[in-house]
């Protein structure tokens, strides 16, 4: 492609070079007639002024009175010839002595009325430009004319010497030229890496084609325009971020994807969706040619981690819960094997009163699975040195929010609680309607999370806890009750004193 840009450049500069050679020869040439004009216009006059032609026209020999002077300015002002002549034609001088006596042949009719004109015309020496002007004596009176002329032929010869000149200028401008479009051409050998404009189209239209077929999002941002318009934006991006149509900038993203710093599988949240963010410099060796975003939908995939995350849970809490069962069961028949059967029915009366307890208390507050996972999460908890308790009325089943929500929101403030409130803390769950809302409230002795801490665990994903829990889907809690409370137009907050985490969703957000 650059070869065959570079010859339409170079035939197009010769084009250029000639047409603008004969358009400077022709200009030349128009401007010398015109030089030609004037000056034969101004010796003509002036010899028809002076009083002495005049009176050279009354006298018994003009001719010998006029030749010398007409000689001397002919040679002077570069008049081919100069003719005095009677208002009937004949002339008394010329150049060529033999015309001397002869009938002017030019026209004359506009002088005898008294007009100075100038024309081109074909006369005894040929083409030429000739004024041709009336001369008056100090009475008024018309006694004769004065017709100056420059053949075409001297005009040619001053034209000729200015013609080295512009085809000198014009060959070192075209070669400055073909210099100057073969480094472009250079430049662009090594922009297209040498393909031709049919590859470059195929090129582009494949590369159009993928990335709007691609199933992650991708923009990209040129280091240029370090704020925008972005280079590239395909549809899935568009499809993730909500963004309108037409020119992206960087401020229309979510402000957690706005920085410039590396992305590596961190996960944002835009909306309802939970995003896996990637975000990398594109470079050229030393140079920065811009900055590339992808972005993975995991909204669904984090909603059944973050429900086997409560699954998880509540095996694992029911395995211990099992475990300290088994513990209770080797006591009793340890008991009864000593024969202290009395001891042994006490015992097993007093564990299975404080179980039934719980489950009482819970079989009205909450839904089967929950109440499950909550007893469960009191046995796993006291074997952590923490006391889970669930508030007195508490409402764990009047609130807009399925079973399956219900196990992931309370598994997993549960946990966060647990591990804030450390051994010898406690928690405290509580659940209710109030003025067209319903609020699930988990309350614990831990220190709390900061405001800006507590903003990053719901937006992009946190733990304490592991580097690369987010990685493998763990501390993802609350982000995903984030989302829940944004899908449903409720709230997640946190406050202080005690530490609590509050979701607030209003009544009839049934999920979609």
């Amino acid at each position: 492609m650059s070869t065959r840009v570079f010859v339409s450049q170079v035939a197009l500069l010769l084009v250029v070079a000639v047409v603008g050679a004969v358009a400077v020869v022709w200009q030349e040439r128009g401007r010398t007639d015109d030089d030609a004009r004037e000056r034969t216009t101004a010796v003509a006059v002036a010899l028809a002024k002076t009083p002495s032609t005049a009176d050279a026209l009354r006298s018994l020999d003009p001719t010998a009175r006029l030749l010398p002077v007409t000689d001397a300015v002919a040679e002077a002002s570069g008049m081919d010839f100069i003719v005095v002549m009677r208002s009937d034609r004949t002339r008394y001088t010329h150049s060529d002595r033999s015309r001397i006596g002869g009938e002017f042949t030019g026209t004359v009719d506009r002088a005898l009325r008294g007009e100075t004109f100038t024309e081109i015309y074909t006369g005894t020496l040929g083409p030429s430009i000739r004024a041709v002007t009336p001369v008056y004596d100090e009475n008024g009176t018309l006694v004769g004319l004065v017709s100056a002329g420059v053949t075409r032929a001297r005009l040619a010869d001053q034209v000729r010497r200015v013609v080295p000149v512009v085809v000198s200028v014009v060959l070192i401008g075209l070669v400055v030229a073909v210099g100057v479009s073969l480094i472009i051409e250079r430049r662009l050998r090594r922009q297209t890496l040498g393909l031709t404009p049919d590859e470059l189209r195929e090129l582009y239209e494949h590369h159009d084609a993928v990335l709007h077929a691609l199933a992650e999002g991708m923009i990209v941002f040129d280091a240029e325009s370090r704020d925008g318009p972005a280079a590239v934006v395909n549809d899935e991006a568009r499809r993730l971020l909500s963004l309108p149509d037409g020119p992206i900038m960087r401020g229309d993203l979510p402000v957690s994807l706005r920085g410039d710093d590396d992305l590596a599988d961190e996960v944002h949240i835009s909306g309802s969706r939970v995003l896996v963010a990637n975000r990398q410099p594109v470079e050229a060796g030393s140079r920065r040619l811009g900055m590339v975003l992808t972005l993975r939908d995991r909204t669904e995939l984090q909603e059944m981690l973050g429900e086997l995350d409560a699954v998880r849970s509540l095996a694992n809490a029911l395995s211990a819960q099992a475990h300290e069962h088994a513990n209770r069961m080797h006591s009793v028949v340890t008991m009864i094997e000593l024969g202290r059967r009395d001891d042994a029915v006490d015992f097993a009366t007093q564990q299975l009163t404080s179980s039934q307890g719980i489950v009482d208390q819970l079989s009205s507050a909450a839904d089967p699975a929950v109440t499950a996972l909550l007893v469960a999460k009191i046995a796993e908890a006291a074997a952590a040195g923490v006391e889970v308790t669930v508030a007195e009325g508490a409402d764990l089943v009047g609130g807009p929010i399925t079973p399956s929500e219900s196990l992931t929101a309370v598994g997993n403030l549960v946990d966060n609680a647990v591990d804030a409130a450390g051994a010898g803390g406690w928690v405290e769950v509580d659940a209710g309607v109030s003025d067209g809302s319903w609020s699930l409230r988990v309350l614990d002795s831990g220190p709390g999370m900061a405001d800006e801490e507590f903003a990053r665990a719901c937006d992009r994903g946190y733990s304490t806890k592991f580097a690369d829990d987010r990685v493998h889907g763990r501390g993802l809690g609350l982000t995903l009750l984030s989302q829940l409370a944004r899908r449903r137009g409720g709230t997640l907050t946190v406050h202080r004193d005690p530490s609590t985490v509050e979701l607030v969703l209003p009544l009839g957000s049934e999920g979609d």
